[in-house]
């Protein structure tokens, strides 16, 4: 059984929705709560299970306002940190956190450290788009990005999708605001000159319509705060979806009768596109697997999340992305 850290005071409405999604993945794998053990256990009784899930005790947490770096070098005892120091110790398996990326971003590389060609992770996120799933990266780790920086999302993304989709040679594609050669600020121009210099094969720039749709790149790269916009952009859409749906199955019979032939495709779309998929994604260029979701999270997002996490624990996914990574980067260099 996989045992995932949960950072039990993660999160908009914890701790209330971690347990709850724990529960909900409990007869799967084994959850490990990590904060106060008197407040995870009236929690557990609270819903008639009582010593459902293992406790470890942490007493601090990083608050989402917080400076996340600072935050998690003073609380030695915060929940996210603790939750990596099980997975570096093998207590472990994974850790699931809903809480401040960059608090999980801090803690996982201080405790668990960078694969080789990585300075900062990114956020990766599995996109489920029409024409078939998509890497889009960073989806919200770090804000202000470098070209250095985007060159190496391109050579992570693409070190993902080989393992994760199963691609031989993953098309890269860079997010900005039109397909044509030039387009974009300064820093997309860079990271084109840069990436287009990786053994990845950069196919050029894309938008955002492309990543919903998908076809045109197996990977899309961009600085976390792009990536973040889009994806809370496409949430923002399937609640929309949603809403049509829902508005045509109350309408009159005769409304109702008219909108049925649509209601397969909103279905299907509000499925790939809704926050309890997209709302997460794993730090890539860690060593070791730390999944992060959004901070309002539901149980059923939660449980997503764990589901994430244990299925790249069972497929080894972190030791496979760091040989595909070793194999792009090329060869160590020869210590004098």
């Amino acid at each position: 059984m996989t045992r995932v850290a949960l950072d039990l005071l993660g999160g908009d409405r914890a701790p209330e929705q971690v347990v709850d999604g724990a529960l909900l993945s409990a007869d799967e794998q084994g959850g490990v709560d990590v904060g106060p053990p008197e407040l995870a256990e009236r929690l557990l009784v609270e819903r008639g299970a009582p010593g459902r899930l293992e406790v470890v005790a942490a007493s601090q947490v990083v608050a989402m306002q917080e400076d996340p770096s600072r935050g998690v070098r003073a609380k030695r005892d915060a929940t996210i940190r603790v939750a990596c120091r099980l997975v570096r110790d093998g207590a472990a398996d994974a850790v699931v956190s809903v809480g401040s990326t960059g608090a999980a971003l801090a803690a996982a590389v201080s405790t668990l450290g960078r694969l080789r060609a990585m300075s900062r992770p990114a956020l990766g996120l599995v996109v489920p788009a029409q024409a078939g799933p998509l890497v889009l990266l960073d989806a919200g780790a770090t804000v202000e990005a470098t070209p250095e920086l985007l060159g190496q999302f391109a050579l992570v993304g693409a070190a993902f999708a080989s393992v994760r989709l199963g691609l031989p040679r993953p098309r890269v594609g860079l997010l900005t605001n039109g397909p044509q050669p030039g387009k974009g600020d300064q820093l997309r121009k860079d990271a084109f000159a840069v990436a287009s210099a990786l053994p990845v094969d950069v196919i050029g720039n894309v938008e955002g319509c492309d990543v919903p749709v998908g076809g045109r790149a197996d990977v899309v790269v961009t600085d976390g705060f792009t990536g973040n916009v889009l994806v809370k952009g496409l949430e923002g859409a399937a609640a929309m979806l949603s809403d049509v749906r829902r508005e045509a199955l109350l309408a009159s019979p005769e409304r109702r009768a008219a909108a049925t032939p649509l209601l397969p495709a909103l279905s299907a779309a509000t499925a790939r596109l809704q926050p309890d998929v997209l709302g997460g994604g794993m730090l890539l260029g860690v060593n070791g697997v730390v999944v992060v979701g959004h901070g309002g999270s539901s149980p059923r997002a939660v449980a997503a999340r764990i589901g994430v996490a244990v299925r790249a624990a069972r497929e080894r996914l972190v030791s496979r992305l760091a040989a595909a990574l070793d194999e792009l980067a090329g060869p160590r260099p020869v210590a004098p």
